[in-house]
């Protein structure tokens, strides 16, 4: 699976890492793993003999590149703010609960919604149901989740100036695109 993601500043990575500590039972992220995904591109454009393109890549990889920075032409940098810890107790997939760092951000969010005519949402995970959000812990005490989203943290800022396309699989970024694009 492929998705569009905003990197996270270190700063970010490092909030949640401390954070994660006090959810021992729970399956944090380590530092490197910490993502904010603007949107979900699995199968979008994909061909299922993965052939090999330019550079070894998979020539998939190269085509949905290309609607990628298609999609995201015209985007001008946009301000990310995370301003606390929140929860969803019922994850759509995977072990409960998922703590993660709430992301404010209508630049996001408006890239999101572009992102969502060209690429089809997946249910229950996007548009409507579009939690901007930097996984921090999963699964473990809800106790313990509970007592976390009560903290208070200090924002953290910045100005998105580049998007990336991660591979899932690969544990790893395909292509950057800086911003303005």
């Amino acid at each position: 699976m492929y998705s569009l993601n905003v990197p996270v500043p270190s700063a970010v990575a490092h909030l949640a890492s401390d954070l994660a500590r006090e959810l021992p039972e729970a399956r944090a992220r380590r530092r490197g793993e910490h993502t904010l995904v603007c949107k979900r591109l699995d199968g979008a454009g994909a061909d299922a003999g993965h052939r090999s393109g330019a550079g070894g890549r998979p020539a998939t990889a190269g085509r949905l590149d290309a609607r990628v920075r298609e999609a995201v032409a015209g985007t001008a940098p946009f301000a990310v703010r995370v301003a606390g810890v929140d929860q969803f107790s019922e994850a759509v997939t995977g072990p409960s609960p998922v703590v993660y760092l709430a992301v404010d951000s209508p630049g996001l969010l408006d890239l999101h919604r572009r992102f969502c005519e060209s690429f089809e949402p997946v249910e229950g995970l996007e548009s409507e149901d579009y939690t901007p959000h930097v996984t921090v812990a999963r699964g473990g005490s809800a106790a313990a989740a509970d007592a976390l989203c009560e903290r208070d943290v200090d924002p953290v800022e910045w100005t998105v100036e580049e998007l990336q396309v991660y591979d899932a699989e690969h544990a790893q970024p395909v292509s950057t695109l800086s911003l303005p694009a």
